[in-house]
């Protein structure tokens, strides 16, 4: 059953009923997901979880500590209250840690759609038959699943502080497979209607045709277009160096970089939870409301965004963009929106003389974190552009580049569409056309 309102309030009036601690604070959330996994063009697991958890943070003096369980019987409730004012009394003093936040007013966000929380085991079966289909008309092998699901989220706390979400979600991913060749497609949305899993089935279809038979293309640097997915994947390992804890203690690549031009002057971000094409609370980890950030104006970081503890030691304002305490990382922008253009992938191809498409990356890691050089590898779906056209798929690369100077080689960009990948958060980013991209050798596949 998803947690209500009206239960999460009932289950917190137990916890103060038996915490005795200076300050209390509870957080809850339950998740009812369902999820039909196909592989080998045959339906083979359809599973369904219903699971809830109550976290209790403990404060004594300046100490802190967290107890969960997923149990809520009142001998349970009164055994984690007690662990948690057992493990901060453990704790040495945070001579940073401050009192609770007090009652908070929040935006309203609507991100519940009936019709996918009733969304059920024979309708996303038949979903995945018209994906099947669309293999086996070209004799191809589909893999992939499509899951739905219900979640709830709820922060009190002993000060006054009442915060509570829920929203839906729905998740199709698909990989088309040959035998020398794939492709890929995946969205997510909190409307499953606006998944358009048959779409997407062609979309993969189709790569995996037209890149079959993959030739070698000598490593080096290319232009480059990067597909949404591409992108959000890359720059998932960007913006955690956004955090103001990470530049106070000289962990981000920005750090004395804030205030300066360090991208390209077509570069514009910002975090905005409210974003039509995004999901989540309106409130962060220890209820504060979130703000929209603008975080990179034309190519100039122009803000960080904070807890409540990193904004006090930094002598601001908090964004509302903390992450539950204790913890060691303090904040993260977790619902990118990048400005984007108004060109279409078609007319990126068309306007290349030579270079690579990339559908999406994997097996992505940090190189150097300050000048933020990453590597990873190309797959699902790499084509060879001459003349303005895709003129056939070529063996996967493996690529070693770095996030700020390839956000200084961006020539076009598409229109920003919500985004899913496989290596970072879901993100509203375009489609990118990049000069110089360094792939560094090739793969044999």
């Amino acid at each position: 059953m998803v947690l209500s309102r009206q239960r999460a309030e009932e289950l917190f009036k137990k916890v103060l009923k038996y915490s005795t601690a200076d300050e209390t604070e509870a957080m809850m959330g339950s998740t009812f997901y369902s999820l039909t996994r196909f592989a080998n063009n045959f339906i083979h697991q359809n599973v369904s979880e219903d699971g809830a958890y109550l976290s209790v943070r403990a404060v004594a003096g300046q100490r802190t500590a967290r107890a969960s369980t997923n149990k809520f019987d009142e001998a349970t409730i009164r055994q984690v209250c007690e662990a948690a004012l057992s493990l901060a009394k453990l704790q040495p003093p945070d001579p940073d840690l401050l009192p609770l936040p007090g009652p908070q007013t929040f935006r309203s966000i609507e991100r519940h759609y009936e019709e996918t929380a009733a969304l059920t085991p024979q309708a996303r079966a038949e979903t995945v038959k018209a994906a099947i289909a669309r293999a086996e008309k070209d004799h191809l092998t589909a893999a992939g699943i499509f899951s739905s699901g219900v979640t709830a989220q709820a922060i009190f706390n002993s000060r006054g502080l009442k915060s509570f979400h829920e929203e839906t979600l729905s998740e199709f991913s698909v990989t088309m497979l040959d035998e020398s060749s794939s492709g890929w497609a995946k969205r997510t949305s909190p409307n499953w209607n606006e998944l358009e899993p048959e779409v997407l089935a062609d979309r993969a279809a189709t790569k995996a045709l037209a890149s079959r038979e993959p030739r070698e293309v000598p490593a080096g640097k290319y232009t480059v277009i990067l597909e949404p997915a591409a992108v959000l994947d890359l720059l998932g390992f960007l913006f955690f160096d956004f955090g103001g804890l990470a530049v106070h203690e000289k962990r981000s690549c920005l750090t004395d970089r804030v205030g300066q031009k360090i991208f390209g002057e077509n570069i514009t971000v910002r975090d905005d939870v409210f974003h039509p094409l995004q999901s989540g609370a309106a409130f962060d980890g220890e209820g504060i409301p979130r703000r929209r950030v603008k975080l990179v104006e034309k190519g100039v970081v122009k803000n960080l965004v904070y807890a409540r503890q990193t904004a006090r030691l930094m002598k601001t304002q908090p964004t509302g963009h903390g992450f539950p305490l204790p913890n060691e990382y303090g904040e993260a922008p977790m619902n990118i929106v990048m400005d984007g253009g108004r060109k279409s992938a078609e007319e990126m191809i068309r306007s290349t003389e030579r270079g690579i498409l990339v559908t999406r990356l994997w097996y992505i890691r940090e190189v150097d974190p300050y000048k933020k050089i990453l590597t990873g590898m190309t797959r699902d779906g790499t084509f060879w552009i001459e003349g303005g056209e895709l003129r056939h798929g070529v063996r996967n690369f493996r690529f070693n580049q770095s996030m700020i100077e390839m956000l200084n080689q961006v020539e076009m960009m598409g229109p920003p569409q919500r985004t899913s990948g496989e290596e970072s958060f879901d993100m509203v980013v375009p489609a990118m056309k990049v000069r110089d991209f360094n792939f560094s050798s090739l793969t044999k596949f």
